[in-house]
């Protein structure tokens, strides 16, 4: 059985960029690695000192999450979302990407189903699809899917990664109403939802989207990006309260359970709102000096309109561009890693030290210069 899952999956991405990693690593200046979304900030003292506080921990934690978690994490998503939510209605999960490689087969989907995603979208959308045994349907228009009933799960990811795109909230409410005609259930990734830079992103659980009728609907939320917490695997889901206590149910007995301490970090972070504008300040800066270099060396930025990335091209093959990168001591990730349709694009992340950004920076600068 294992044997044919990993047959079927696709080799893991990253596995692929090690020629292009050595060439980049051998540049005089050094490696500047732009090709995960890895934070390199530090954690906030808030978040540190919530979980030692809470070290002590040595009874099991429950499943559900702790009452000033479950609180939190509703209060978060009625102060920034405007989405009203019971506390009883989210659920904590060990990293945002548990959830997605794990949600079809959570939600009991499996041969026959079919999981729609993006055409250039979060690789681990597909890889939960094919470990549960479903099929895939990649498409961004409503009218290029399946009507027969088959449709039971249906991703959305805004902003995107890798594009940044932000969806504007009648194009949500569309997906939402089109799922709920046909009997599936959206998934809306919003992990990147604090980082809005020309549009401002809108939850699926808001008023304005869904009129406060959550059914059918889950919204996955991480703490990796906003509060640089991703070496806790702190995310959690919400939604209609009866998907949230199936999904309660099956990980009770899969022992799917966030640590305490990561608990209590957690509940104090989504509180505060001073170290996610700091962190946004930061992004902003380095996107500001990266996007100009970027385009004076001959690239055009598309969507990058939200997320922590530049979707970047050269009108050429992703591959080519990363080497051209990597020769100037820059990692990529080529769009080849979220689909076909991506191929001729590179996305380039923002979670570089500031140091870092400006040695890219330079190097942009003198390659674009040469250029000319």
């Amino acid at each position: 059985m294992s044997r044919r899952l990993a047959a079927e999956l696709p080799d893991f991405p990253w596995d692929t960029l090690a020629a292009a990693k050595a060439t980049a690593s051998a540049h005089a200046g050094g490696l500047v690695d732009l090709s995960v979304g890895t934070p390199v900030d530090p954690t906030p003292e808030l978040g540190t000192a919530a979980l030692a506080a809470a070290a002590d921990s040595p009874g099991y934690p429950t499943t559900a999450g702790t009452a000033v978690l479950r609180r939190a994490i509703a209060d978060y998503l009625q102060s920034r979302w405007g989405a009203a939510v019971e506390p009883a209605a989210t659920l904590p999960v060990i990293g945002t990407k548990e959830l997605v490689a794990w949600l079809p087969t959570l939600l009991g989907l499996g041969p026959g189903d079919v999981v729609v995603l993006p055409t250039m979208a979060y690789p681990t959308y597909k890889v939960g699809a094919v470990t549960a045994g479903c099929s895939v349907v990649e498409a961004d228009d409503l009218a290029d899917l399946p009507t027969d009933g088959s449709v039971r799960l249906v991703w959305i990811n805004s902003p995107s990664n890798p594009t940044g795109e932000v969806l504007a909230p009648p194009v949500l409410a569309e997906r939402l109403a089109w799922a709920r005609e046909h009997g599936a259930v959206v998934a809306s990734d919003e992990c990147y939802g604090e980082f809005g830079w020309e549009v401002e992103p809108t939850s699926m659980l808001a008023d304005a989207v869904c009129g406060g009728d959550h059914t059918g609907l889950l919204a996955l939320h991480s703490l990796s990006k906003r509060s640089n917490l991703a070496g806790y695997r702190a995310g959690f889901v919400a939604g209609e309260p009866a998907l949230v206590a199936d999904l309660l149910a099956v990980r009770k007995h899969l022992g799917m359970i966030v640590p305490g301490p990561v608990q209590a970090a957690m509940a104090a972070l989504l509180g505060d709102r001073a170290h996610v504008e700091q962190q946004r300040e930061r992004y902003a800066r380095r996107r500001a000096l990266l996007r100009p270099a970027l385009e004076r060396c001959g690239f055009r930025i598309e969507h990058s309109e939200g997320s922590l990335y530049l979707w970047a091209t050269r009108d050429e093959d992703g591959r080519a561009t990363v080497d051209f990168l990597a020769r100037l001591g820059i990692l990529a990730a080529p769009g080849d890693f979220y689909g076909a349709a991506a191929s001729r694009f590179v996305r380039i992340a923002l979670t570089a030290t500031d140091e870092r950004i400006a040695a890219a920076f330079a190097r942009l600068n003198e390659s674009g210069a040469a250029a000319r």
